[in-house]
């Protein structure tokens, strides 16, 4: 953990909601051949239909160990993509004294790589999923806290608020599929502002059936069994987010 001091805190899902790629694209990418898998496999998770653990678990079966550095290099090197305003919007929260933490289904080794290279300010923690992961690289970003199942993301935020003394009204989480749910349900208990990003009708349902009121949606908003619009997902700037973050924080 960081020992700069901070005075709040933004907890947000990545996949689908600050990047429009997804966890498994990195494999689909260098295995195309399970691309359609793959895409049963999110859909079904993130639905809540089955455990991240029975995710991983398949994926382990047609994948055993993952995938290389050099593999997630060229996924990162051909791939890499945030939404407009998400690398801004990192640093300046970290400039305001926010702490921004990434807190995602997807793999370590992702974003390992991604800092790295550059390509992604240097988050303070990183929760993500350990099924890939490579040796630490020379950054300052905490792996500490892990995403196994998808009831940890708000483990993950509730741990690192506790451990810098963070006031839960000072706490934002941001998510965009029933995946999050969990994470809201545990937010909305605190009194935390919940934002969902690029809402999918799972998120949307999941928080409805459960008496969950979503704050603030940004971006496109989706129906039941609508597709995604990639392209009208970029026209969203993920700096239009500020002012609401001042307010809300308080700051």
């Amino acid at each position: 953990m960081p020992r700069k001091e901070f005075r709040a805190l933004f907890s947000s899902d990545w996949s689908e909601c600050l990047s429009p790629n997804g966890p498994f694209d990195p494999i689909s990418f260098n295995y195309p051949q399970h691309s359609e898998e793959l895409g049963r496999i999110f859909r079904q998770y993130t639905g809540n239909v089955i455990t991240l653990k029975d995710a991983v678990e398949s994926i382990n079966g047609f994948l055993p160990g993952g995938l290389t550095r050099e593999e997630m290099d060229a996924y990162l090197d051909a791939s890499f993509s945030t939404y407009c305003g998400v690398p801004e919007l990192i640093e300046w929260c970290l400039a305001r004294g926010i702490l921004f933490m990434i807190n995602t289904t997807g793999t370590q080794g992702y974003f390992q790589r991604a800092i790295a290279k550059d390509l992604l300010p240097r988050v303070p923690v990183v929760a993500a999923n350990p099924f890939i992961s490579f040796l630490r690289e020379n950054d300052d970003t905490s792996y500490t806290h892990r995403v196994l199942e998808i009831d940890d993301k708000g483990r993950n935020t509730e741990a690192v608020m506790r451990e810098l003394g963070i006031s839960p009204k000072k706490v934002i989480v941001m998510g965009d599929s029933g995946g999050d749910g969990p994470h809201f349900k545990w937010g909305a208990s605190i009194g935390a502002f919940l934002i969902s990003s690029m809402t999918k009708a799972s998120l949307a349902e999941y928080c409805c059936t459960r008496e969950i009121k979503i704050n603030k949606r940004f971006g496109l908003s989706y129906g039941s069994g609508e597709r995604r619009d990639p392209e009208m997902e970029m026209e969203a700037n993920f700096m239009d987010l500020t002012n609401l973050i001042e307010d809300v924080l308080d700051l």
